[in-house]
């Protein structure tokens, strides 16, 4: 086959499957016994520019050839994604060469497709590369950007009482505060979490016979940004009420806090700094463009 058609073929037949989304699947390989020169696809009855008599042809791609075109399209494709790849691949052998036959290779469309498939491969292909330098990440790296954002690592356990809204009325309103100030109080008290929670429901009209106030492994990222200063909260500390636009009222008193160790933070780390970079490296090509509103705003024509 020529590498003309071979490269027709990658375009039409098997990069909108890297489109859609399906070279993605995690790696499943394991040992292979198959040698480099065995064949893996065999379309009998094909020979894409042969004059036989279809029934005496046939073509054969190695294991070799065959993984030439994984490498570049996901070198760590499962073996699921390269039986889907396999089997578009013996479909498309067979539609590009009958489509040559017909002469839709010649075809201005065709020619533009080509074009834009290639920006669209160019484009794929920078992108990779740009994330493979985002991740290419030091050790020195690693440990300056944890101690640099060592309060972000912070893990704490913690109870967070939660006063419901107030019904609407001025009256339930302010007694909804102040039972919220009271709870506050009794809290820093020494007053169990649980029991107060209980109470805040009831008078909110939503009685319950048992709650769990209790919140482990709370981070800074997964409080609302209003609340984050609970975290500078020492154990056995009582948090201010946090008022929240809804309504609801919150109260948090620190249980326990600890900070995650370099090693433990090491994979979260490779990952801020790589979207960090990798954001960075794609400014360049964003933005600086112009829509022509008359062509792509412009009211459609009634169809007759």
């Amino acid at each position: 086959m020529s590498s003309d058609l071979n490269f027709r073929v990658r375009v039409q037949g098997l990069a909108p499957l890297l489109f859609a989304g399906f070279i993605h699947a995690a790696s499943e390989s394991g040992a292979v016994s198959v040698g480099p020169d065995a064949p893996v696809i065999t379309l009998e009855g094909f020979c894409a520019e042969s004059t036989r008599a279809a029934g005496a042809c046939k073509t054969v791609i190695t294991r070799a050839q065959f993984e030439k075109l994984i490498d570049a399209l996901q070198p760590d494709a499962s073996p699921a994604l390269k039986l889907k790849v396999a089997n578009a691949y013996a479909r498309n052998l067979r539609m590009a060469a009958a489509a040559e036959k017909r002469g839709l290779d010649k075809t201005p469309e065709f020619q533009e497709e080509m074009r834009y498939a290639r920006m669209q491969l160019l484009s794929q292909d920078l992108t990779r590369l740009l994330q493979a330098q985002s991740n290419q990440i030091t050790d020195a790296e690693l440990k300056d950007y944890y101690q640099k954002n060592l309060s972000s690592f912070e893990q704490a356990t913690v109870a967070r009482i939660f006063i419901p809204p107030a019904t609407p009325g001025a009256t339930h309103e302010d007694a909804m505060a102040q039972l919220a100030a009271v709870l506050r109080a009794r809290a820093v008290k020494g007053g169990d979490p649980d029991t107060l929670q209980l109470e805040a429901y009831a008078a909110a009209g939503m009685p319950k016979s048992s709650v769990n106030t209790k919140l482990e492994n709370v981070r800074r990222t997964s409080l609302p940004p209003r609340h984050e200063s609970v975290l500078s909260l020492r154990p056995g500390e009582v948090s201010e009420v946090f008022a929240d636009p809804g309504g609801a009222d919150y109260i948090y008193k620190m249980i326990d806090k600890q900070t995650l160790t370099l090693e433990q933070a090491t994979a979260e780390i490779r990952t801020a700094i790589a979207g960090r970079r990798y954001r960075d490296s794609i400014q360049d090509f964003q933005g600086g463009v112009v829509f022509s509103d008359d062509y792509f705003n412009s009211p459609e024509k009634p169809t007759k």
